[in-house]
């Protein structure tokens, strides 16, 4: 028999089946990620109208049946009506998410996931916060948490902690500046690998609370692009229509 579950989350993407009803996938604070069928939601006047729209965070009630989860309640306490208001801030939002709904997985502990997500979403609102950086900070700490971030903390030859200024994507991490005359990479500031090493680093919560010059961010920038480029095998449909739109 099916039972009623309450789970904590985002709805990631949101797709029309039938005449009035959706099919969701939710990043969920307890059961990674999921994908629910909402009866009706397409229906004018529906309870679950907005709530199945992506973006939307809160809590989210389901009938767990055989072979699928159907939502019957939903209780949202952040839409980002602001985000989706700023055309260059919903295509890095969706962006975001379509990352999400890519690497998490149902039934895999994906909190901190979702943590960088909402926390990302809300620094997108955040005018004094450039989108550039939002960006960046997300990649970097998106990689790091699905086990793919760089090593920033010692020379990946000798492990010396000092002079650290080489950065090498193919070798997903930095050296020192001997060891990088014998490596093909990046010549980067001081600055440059401290914002990284913080990034890595530090808690999802603590992330978005610093600027950074704009040639650190030209930085990080180059080296995101490349790394994700190599790392990141998968095209992600929201940035190609955010190029085509000139952002």
């Amino acid at each position: 028999m099916g039972q009623s579950v309450i789970v904590m989350g985002m709805v990631l993407t949101a797709m029309p089946v039938s005449e009035y009803d959706k099919r969701i996938t939710i990043l969920t604070k307890e059961r990674g990620k999921i994908t629910a069928f909402a009866r009706g939601a397409r229906r004018p006047g529906s309870q679950l109208l907005a709530a199945t729209n992506p973006f939307s965070f809160g809590e989210f009630e389901l009938y767990e049946g055989r072979s699928s989860y159907n939502l019957t309640k939903a209780s949202i306490q952040n839409y980002f009506r602001d985000l989706v208001m700023d055309l260059d801030s919903v295509y890095l939002g969706f962006y975001f998410m379509e990352f999400a709904e890519y690497y998490c997985q149902e039934n895999n502990d994906e909190r901190e996931m979702l943590k960088l997500l909402y926390q990302s979403l809300r620094a997108l609102e955040n005018p004094h916060i450039p989108k550039d950086l939002v960006r960046v900070v997300f990649e970097l700490k998106a990689m790091t948490i699905n086990g793919e971030g760089p090593d920033v903390f010692s020379c990946m030859n000798c492990r010396k902690k000092e002079n650290l200024c080489v950065f090498s994507v193919t070798r997903g991490g930095i050296f020192c500046a001997d060891c990088g005359r014998r490596v093909q990479g990046i010549h980067i500031l001081d600055s440059t690998r401290y914002t990284m090493q913080y990034v890595i680093s530090s808690s999802v919560a603590r992330l978005y609370s610093f600027t950074v010059s704009e040639e650190v961010l030209g930085e990080l920038k180059i080296i995101m692009k490349e790394y994700m480029q190599h790392y990141v095998h998968h095209e992600f449909n929201s940035l190609k229509v955010s190029v085509e739109n000139d952002i």
